[in-house]
């Protein structure tokens, strides 16, 4: 095993628990080696003071794996993996069938993600450190969950490669077992929704928002409400499940939102009761204004950056101005929820966006839940990287 020098910084950061070492001048003189490896990090006084994954090319130049030397086995990933599967026996999972049961860090395993979706499972590697020990880890997965199947899913590096070469819309492979139905039904609270495995960036449902659902859920009967980038209707069916009056889901594609009708009837709810309107989100609620039209609860989950052909919506900065879009349309007493997914952005900063959108129309907002992602996204109090999900509900006033 390779002895790799860590400066001070990196030494501090390991004593604290963090699991990354970023690339930095100390880490441009270590001996050159293959992504894949398992390294020491060591002191200036050669002291070993971690084992970790090497991914040269990366900024993340190592993730640890252990304090302790290790050697990463079919046994030690086992061991992992079972201990993964312990903490999901933890978590709130009743009636519900898609969760993630390994999320990296927070299970030991830096830069690999599984989710399960019904009998089947989705494996993504965050880093090029785990390509070779695919077989190995799949082998593991295998003994450990057993499922029918598992995909993985490409990265974005990977995906665009795809594209450059063919006109395929395939961004997942089945690596063992046996194909998942498309589309695949799942549950989650009780509820059926559709994914899909193999196509597109996303599968159709993201678990992270499992609990976040199931709070609306509490909240919601016999309210107006309006969920704007919908996507396939997850927050919209829950909502409509829950004895909502009518939703309104708005989404600049159609295919997301006729995956969304199908997830209303699916669950035996008439979508032909509710609303579904492909557009942008800032056109509409323009439009939606005009009309005076009045929400009792206001939903709004935006990827962190998406670029249609007549707006650009980023986190940083645009939750502000979206915050200032919707608040005339949500009643007095109405409930604001909201959520970003964006990792660079805190909870503090978060806020002042919401601030700063309420202050813009003059309106006053008063917090009343806070969460981030399900237990079933564990990650390391020495990790704060690992906490990236923000949901919050607000009342108008």
């Amino acid at each position: 095993m390779k002895k790799c020098l860590v400066g001070p910084e990196t030494i501090r950061m390991l004593e604290l628990g963090h699991p990354w070492v970023i690339a930095d001048r100390y880490t441009k003189q270590w001996p050159q080696g293959k992504a894949g490896e398992l390294v020491s990090l060591i002191d200036g006084q050669n002291r070993h003071l971690a084992t970790a994954l090497l991914d040269p090319a990366d900024r993340i130049v190592a993730r640890v794996l252990d304090p302790k030397r290790i050697a990463l086995d079919r046994n030690c990933l086992e061991l992992r993996l079972r201990q993964a599967q312990a903490v999901r026996e933890r978590a709130l999972l009743e009636e519900t069938d898609a969760y993630r049961i390994v999320n990296s860090e927070g299970d030991d395993l830096p830069g690999i993600t599984l989710d399960r979706y019904g009998d089947f499972l989705m494996l993504q590697l965050y880093s090029q450190a785990w390509e070779p020990h695919l077989e190995v880890l799949k082998q593991a997965i295998q003994t450990v969950f057993k499922p029918r199947g598992i995909y993985r899913k490409l990265r974005l590096q990977e995906t665009r490669a795809l594209e450059a070469k063919s006109s395929t819309k395939e961004y997942s492979r089945l690596i063992a077992g046996e194909a998942a139905p498309v589309p695949l039904k799942v549950r989650e609270n009780g509820l059926t929704y559709l994914v899909d495995l193999r196509e597109g960036l996303n599968t159709g449902l993201f678990p992270d928002q499992r609990r976040n659902r199931l709070e609306i859920m509490g909240r919601v009967k016999g309210l107006r409400v309006l969920n704007l980038f919908a996507f396939t209707g997850a927050f919209s069916v829950a909502a409509a499940a829950a004895g909502a009056r009518q939703v309104t889901s708005v989404d600049v594609s159609e295919k997301y939102l006729a995956v969304a009708r199908e997830n209303f009837a699916e669950n035996r709810l008439n979508p032909a009761r509710h609303e579904f309107i492909v557009a942008d989100a800032f056109a509409e609620l323009n439009r939606m204004r005009a009309d005076d039209r009045q929400f009792d609860m206001i939903i709004f989950d935006p990827p962190s950056f998406s670029t249609t052909k007549k707006s650009r919506f980023s986190t940083q900065g645009g939750t502000a101005k979206l915050t200032a879009a919707v608040l005339p349309l949500l009643a007095e007493g109405g409930l604001l929820v909201s959520s970003s997914n964006h990792q660079k952005v805190s909870f503090d900063d978060y806020f002042k966006e919401l601030r700063k959108g309420a202050l813009q129309v003059g309106a006053q907002l008063k917090t009343i839940f806070i969460a981030g992602q399900a237990e079933d996204f564990p990650s390391p109090v020495s990790f704060p990287e690992g906490r990236y999900l923000k949901f919050v509900i607000n009342v108008k006033q």
